[in-house]
């Protein structure tokens, strides 16, 4: 399968990031030190070279909203890329295309009524348009 470059969406995502993803050289460091990767679809490394290639598929995939932003990965990076703002980036893309990832209407009453309000107002920050 030959991959055509959609500079287009990599440029988006460096625009709205700050972080050119062009410079990453696929070393996997990000990956390795990630302390949710066993939970992500997508490793870090794998989102970025996706990213590289224009692939806007990487919108679907639930790594950039597991990722902590605890900037492991920008640490261990040798060439200083912060993952934390390329997910920030890639949920900002995907929630002004209007696609949400958390249903308020879908969370079952019982739940609202336990969830901690900081949760809710955190996860509407983060996961909705």
């Amino acid at each position: 399968m030959v991959f055509v470059e959609d500079k287009g969406f990599s440029m988006k995502v460096k625009e709205l990031s700050g972080e050119d993803v062009t410079l990453c050289i696929q070393c996997g460091l990000c990956s390795s030190g990630c302390p949710v990767v066993y939970q992500m679809d997508l490793t870090p490394r794998k989102m970025v070279r996706l990213i590289q290639l224009g692939r806007e598929e990487v919108l679907n995939s639930k790594t950039m909203w597991l990722c902590l932003s605890c900037f492991t990965c920008a640490v261990r990076c040798p060439r200083k890329i912060d993952l934390a703002k390329i997910g920030e980036a890639l949920r900002q893309i995907r929630l002004r295309k209007g696609l949400d990832h958390v249903n308020i209407s879908e969370i079952p009453k019982e739940e609202l009524e336990k969830l901690p309000q900081i949760a809710l107002i955190s996860s509407f920050r983060k996961f909705t348009s």
